[in-house]
C-alpha cells in the first residue's frame, strides 16, 4: 500500500514537472493537425469544381443529372409525398382518436380505433415493401455504377489541367516497361493477378472497416464522436479511391499516404458526413447519394499532395506521423482471406 502511494506521488510530481514540456511538445503538433484539417475541409468545400467539370464534359453532365434525378426527384420526392400526402390522408381516413362530442362523452369505439391503427400500419408497411425498399436497392446499385462513370468522365475533363504526381509516376512506370521488351507475357499476367488480388483485398478491407464504423456507434459516451470521425475517414477514402484507381496508385501507397495525412482526410470527410446527422436514415441516404458524386469530382480535381507538401514545408518537413486507421480492418481482412484460401486448398485436395 505504501509502495503504491509512493509510486503515485512520483507519477504526480513527474506529471507536474513534465506538464509544461509535454504541452510544448504537443502544441506544434496540435496546431499542425488543426491547420491540416482545415485545409482538407476547405478542399472538400470546393464544390464549384464539379460545375466546371460538368461544363467541360457533356457525358459527365448527363450522368450527374441522372444521379440528381433518381436520388433527388424520385427518391426524396417519394419521401416527401409519403410524409405530406399519404400519411395525412391515412390519418384522416383512419383516425387515431375519436372525435370528441360536445357533451364530452368518452369514445366507445376503442376496438375500431385499434383496427384502424393496425390497418394504417399495414398500409404503410405495404408502401415501404412495394415501393421504398425496391427503390432503395435500385438506387444503391445504379448510383454506384453511375459514380464510377462520373469519376471516369470527371477525370477526363480534368485532363486539361496537367498530370498529377501519381500520374507522372504511373507514366514513368509505363515508359520503363516499354523500354524493356524482354519482359515476357508471364510478367504481364502476374501484374494482372496482383491487380485482381489488390482489388479483392481492398473490397474486404473496406467492408470490414464499414462494420467497424457501424459497431463504434454503439460505444457509450464517445460512440457518436468516434463514429463521426471514422465515417469521415471512410467517405474521404471512397472519394479519393476513384482518382487513385484511374492514376494507377498501388494499394499500399494509398493506405500509407492516407494514414500519414490523417488530419487532412478527416477534414475532407467532415462535410461529406455532416448531412447524415441532421436527417432520418432514408432522407440522409438520398441527400448523400446526391452530394457524393460532387465530392468525388472535388477529390478528383484536388491537389492534395501539393497542399500537404506546402504544409510540411511550413513545418520544416516535420509530419504528424502515421496513424494506423485501417490496422484492425487489415488484421481481420488477412484472417478472412487466409481462411478462404485454406478452404479453397482443402476443397482442391478433396477433388484430387
Amino acid at each position: 500500500m505504501a509502495t503504491g502511494c509512493i509510486i503515485g506521488l512520483l507519477i504526480f510530481s513527474l506529471s507536474r514537472e513534465g506538464r509544461g514540456s509535454l504541452m510544448e511538445a504537443l502544441g506544434p503538433k496540435l496546431k499542425q493537425a488543426s491547420l491540416s484539417w482545415l485545409e482538407g475541409f476547405r478542399d472538400a468545400c470546393c464544390l464549384h469544381r464539379a460545375v466546371i467539370y460538368c461544363l467541360r464534359s457533356r457525358q459527365l453532365a448527363i450522368r450527374t443529372g441522372q444521379c440528381f434525378l433518381l436520388n433527388g426527384l424520385i427518391f426524396l420526392g417519394s419521401i416527401l409525398i409519403l410524409n405530406s400526402v399519404i400519411i395525412p390522408t391515412l390519418q384522416w381516413i383512419l383516425p387515431e382518436q375519436c372525435m370528441q362530442t360536445s357533451y364530452g362523452g368518452q369514445c366507445s369505439f376503442g376496438s375500431v380505433l385499434k383496427f384502424y391503427s393496425f390497418l394504417r400500419s399495414g398500409l404503410l408497411q405495404l408502401f415501404y415493401v412495394s415501393w421504398f425498399y425496391p427503390l432503395y436497392i435500385f438506387s444503391f446499385i445504379l448510383s454506384n455504377l453511375w459514380y464510377n462513370d462520373i469519376a471516369k468522365y470527371g477525370f477526363l475533363a480534368i485532363g486539361k489541367s496537367g498530370p498529377t504526381a501519381a500520374e507522372v509516376q504511373s507514366a514513368q512506370e509505363q515508359s520503363s516497361s516499354l523500354d524493356a521488351p524482354q519482359i515476357n507475357k508471364s510478367t504481364d499476367l502476374g501484374g494482372v493477378m496482383i491487380g485482381i488480388a489488390e482489388q479483392v483485398y481492398s473490397v474486404v478491407l473496406l467492408s470490414i472497416f464499414f462494420l467497424q464504423v457501424y459497431v463504434t456507434g454503439f460505444v457509450p459516451y464517445i460512440g457518436k464522436s468516434l463514429n463521426f470521425l471514422l465515417l469521415s475517414w471512410m467517405y474521404a477514402y471512397y472519394c479519393f479511391e476513384y482518382k487513385w484507381n484511374f492514376t494507377g496508385l498501388r494499394l499500399d501507397k494509398r493506405l500509407d499516404f492516407f494514414e500519414s495525412n490523417w488530419a487532412f482526410f478527416a477534414g475532407f470527410g467532415n462535410p461529406c458526413v455532416l448531412p447524415m446527422f441532421f436527417f432520418s436514415p432514408l432522407v440522409s441516404y438520398g441527400v448523400m447519394a446526391i452530394l457524393f458524386p460532387l465530392f468525388v469530382l472535388t477529390a478528383a480535381g484536388s491537389d492534395a499532395d501539393k497542399l500537404i507538401t506546402s504544409q510540411r514545408r511550413k513545418w520544416k518537413g516535420d509530419g504528424l506521423g502515421r496513424l494506423p486507421i485501417f490496422s484492425i480492418a487489415d488484421y481481420l481482412s488477412m484472417k478472412v482471406l487466409s481462411f478462404l484460401r485454406r478452404g479453397a486448398q482443402m476443397q482442391d485436395s478433396k477433388e484430387l
